[in-house]
């Protein structure tokens, strides 16, 4: 039966709470686009940690896999001895780097909100997969997922042996590390859920109540259609369509002739500040329709009722500037790095729109440009507009926060609008280019006060403020 993401959402939403019921997730074309295992070898033969002769043996290995004439046990285990010797803390910091680089992006948004569902309805939310935990642990972090059931390599004194612990989470594998799961946690398999996308995970498919398929491959997808199970299709994250990369140019080129079309207000008006405004409220609606992107704005009210103020939030993206637009909408300015300044025509008409560039390399000039910013607040009544992080997260995690922002509002003796931007990642991640359409989740929290500061009990302040955030995404203070 093909159903949509929010079919199988309300079927969550409406199902037993508690952690009696389990919710099982495939990695590989799942939770994620493609394989991890690509991505790990890119960048493996990229950076120089794989040698010729490991790579043929690899390859080897790979040929006799597809052919069938080895099982994919042994398909691990022929590749696992490349890994003797090696420290495993080595390869626990290369999967978490691999994973900012190459797979955070990569994450399915329906995927995400199936996650978040199950674990909003008490269910225990388990990644079982036949990769490995140095693939898919940053991603469970990333999603907030405590248990992962996957391919065991064998570790002695913290150091690779080059062998593979079986059985492997493969096939019936994988049925057998579930079923001891719900053993061990009281979890019953007839009430639980399994999601993937392949023929091979039939086992664990029969064993447990409510399978899913979802981005199943053409012989999964005719099995559930004669069980009558779940089909879903998730949105192609792979390769862009043309259609999506006209999107996003038409977004960047759209902000230059939006500031030239409603230049001329300027000489009407005889205020630029009428200008910027019509030219930002235009830029957003357009922007916005044209790559396919939606708001569920909470706290919406909160924009409004202290004006001017110092609006942070928490930059997951390159498309953050249009979220930021499409809220603030009218008399706010922004802060970036002096880099962008160098960015063809997008630099220029940033400057044209009064945005006050940093060089975050010198915390003296740093200093200096906020005198401006400060002064914009108090004489023209703009609010401004700023990251705390600094720079972009490579996935959902929190970073830490600076104090720039937190001066500027102190100093200016306005209140801080927090603003709590939850999924611009599933639009446009850290390291792509592509913006895809997305429905953008945002919590606007009520305004922070900030007339009684004291530099003293700064870090304090800036502390509580962070941890606002931290409840907001359901996060821990990990960063």
């Amino acid at each position: 039966m093909r159903y949509a993401i929010d079919d199988l959402l309300d079927d969550i939403r409406t199902d037993e709470k508690g952690p009696r019921v389990a919710a099982f997730f495939d990695y590989d074309k799942t939770l994620i686009a493609g394989y991890s295992v690509q991505a790990f070898l890119t960048e493996q033969i990229r950076s120089g940690k794989m040698s010729p002769a490991d790579f043929r043996i690899q390859a080897a290995a790979a040929i006799k896999y597809s052919r069938k004439e080895i099982g994919f046990s042994d398909f691990v285990a022929s590749t696992a001895k490349s890994l003797r010797g090696q420290a495993e803390y080595a390869m626990e910091e290369f999967g978490q780097r691999v994973y900012e680089k190459k797979v955070a992006g990569s994450i399915y948004p329906e995927a995400r909100a199936l996650v978040e569902a199950h674990k909003d309805q008490g269910h225990e939310v388990v990644i079982v997969s036949s990769a490995t935990r140095y693939q898919i642990e940053p991603a469970a972090r990333e999603l907030g997922v405590d248990h992962v059931l996957c391919t065991e390599l064998e570790v002695d004194g913290g150091v690779f042996t080059g062998d593979v612990i079986r059985p492997t989470c493969f096939g019936e594998g994988k049925r057998i590390a579930a079923e001891a799961y719900c053993a061990g946690n009281e979890a019953a398999m007839s009430e639980s859920y399994f999601y993937s996308d392949s023929d091979d995970d039939l086992p664990l498919f029969e064993a447990v109540g409510k399978p899913c398929a979802v981005n199943p491959n053409d012989k999964l997808r005719s099995i559930a259609r004669g069980h009558y199970w779940p089909v879903c299709d998730f949105e192609n994250r792979g390769r862009p369509t043309l259609q999506q990369i006209a999107r996003t140019g038409s977004v960047f080129a759209l902000l230059p002739a939006t500031l030239a079309a409603t230049a001329p207000l300027w000489a009407l008006s005889g205020s630029k500040r009428t200008a910027l405004n019509a030219a930002s409220a235009i830029w957003s609606e357009l922007s916005a329709a044209i790559a396919g992107i939606k708001f569920d704005v909470k706290g919406e009210e909160h924009l409004w009722s202290h004006r001017p103020a110092v609006f942070i939030f928490n930059h997951q993206s390159s498309i953050d500037p249009l979220i930021l637009a499409r809220l603030i909408r009218r008399d706010f300015t922004g802060i970036g790095k002096k880099e962008i300044l160098n960015f063809p025509v997008i630099g220029q008409a940033m400057q044209y729109a009064d945005v006050v560039f940093i060089d975050r390399g010198s915390t003296e000039k740093a200093i200096r440009a906020i005198k401006p910013v400060i002064s914009a607040i108090n004489d023209e009544k703009l609010s401004v507009c700023l990251a705390p992080e600094g720079t972009r997260s490579a996935g959902a995690k929190l970073g830490r926060f600076k104090k720039g922002a937190f001066h500027i509002a102190m100093q200016a003796g306005v209140p801080i609008v927090p603003i709590v931007i939850h999924n611009a990642r599933d639009s446009l991640p850290k390291g792509r280019h592509i913006a895809k359409p997305a429905t953008i989740k945002v919590t606007v929290l009520p305004p922070v006060k900030t007339s009684k500061w004291s530099a003293e009990k700064l870090d304090h302040h800036i502390d509580k403020v962070r941890r606002m955030y931290l409840k907001t995404l359901g996060q821990t203070d990990d960063a």
